[in-house]
């Protein structure tokens, strides 16, 4: 299918693996300029090896979406090398501070907050100014079921994706006029590295093999996944790659779930 952005340049925060990673790859292969980022400079260059993009089409530089600082060094590296953006994905993220409410102390929502809310608005505001400037543009975010369904063993999380809903969507109202396009993505249970780290926690906990650990989390704590397994990296980027196509001409403020119908509610 195609997609509508060819020729046009994409930035994607958390693509050293996973979603990020495979958004990356389809953005590539409809003919889009592609910078990833990430924390570290050397998985990311790793993951970039992986893409096998063209040359000249996928450049890799690393940043940290807490410091504001990297983000401006990075925005003047992709103006170095690709220019203005037109696409941006912001998929990076941590699961922060688990636990019941009274056992995550003020650190820990700090922490995680720092990441997963405030990262969007910082890089949000060191890139608007690129998407404002050519009359079209995209913005999605990736956030989570936790945001509309939230679970009482990771309220930071919770939280801090719940923000990101209500930021995207009084940003999808402020640069519409202009042609920026904001929304978001919502997942439940993908097979990351992150929900990895949570399998093999529990796993560890419950004395059983990874796989049942997958299994009884799906029975115990995701009942409403029909599917009855993880969704695919993949199975997500392409709902993502979509938002950031000329086919989602008349899609603004949405959000997207990709979650095997995880949230109970319509």
């Amino acid at each position: 299918m195609d997609l509508g952005i060819q020729g046009k340049t994409a930035l994607v925060f958390g693509a050293d693996s996973g979603i990020g990673w495979n958004t990356a790859r389809i953005l590539l292969a409809e003919g889009a300029t592609v910078v990833v980022t990430d924390l570290d400079q050397g998985r990311l260059a790793t993951a970039a090896d992986q893409l096998e993009a063209p040359h000249g089409r996928l450049h890799a530089f690393a940043a940290d979406v807490t410091d504001a600082a990297s983000l401006a060094a990075l925005h003047d590296r992709v103006r170095d090398a690709v220019g203005e953006i037109d696409i941006l994905v912001q998929s990076s993220g941590i699961t922060g501070a688990q636990g019941l409410f009274h056992e995550i102390d003020e650190q820990g929502w700090l922490d995680t907050i720092d990441v997963d809310l405030m990262g969007p608005v910082r890089i949000t505001r060191e890139f608007i100014s690129d998407l404002r400037h050519g009359g079209w543009g995209r913005i999605v975010y990736l956030v989570s079921e936790d945001a509309s369904q939230p679970y009482d063993d990771e309220l930071p999380y919770c939280a801090a994706k719940a923000g990101v809903l209500s930021f995207a969507k009084g940003l999808s109202r402020t640069y519409a006029s202009e042609g920026v396009l904001v929304n978001c993505v919502s997942p439940a249970f993908i097979h990351t590295p992150m929900t990895d780290a949570m399998m093999d926690k529990r796993a560890k906990q419950e004395g059983t093999s990874f796989d049942e650990a997958i299994s009884s989390f799906l029975t115990e704590e995701r009942p409403y996944m029909e599917l009855g397994r993880r969704g695919e990296p993949e199975e997500v980027a392409n709902v993502v790659a979509f938002l950031c196509s000329d086919l989602a001409s008349f899609v603004n403020g949405a959000n997207y779930r990709v979650d095997s119908g995880s949230v109970a509610t319509i």
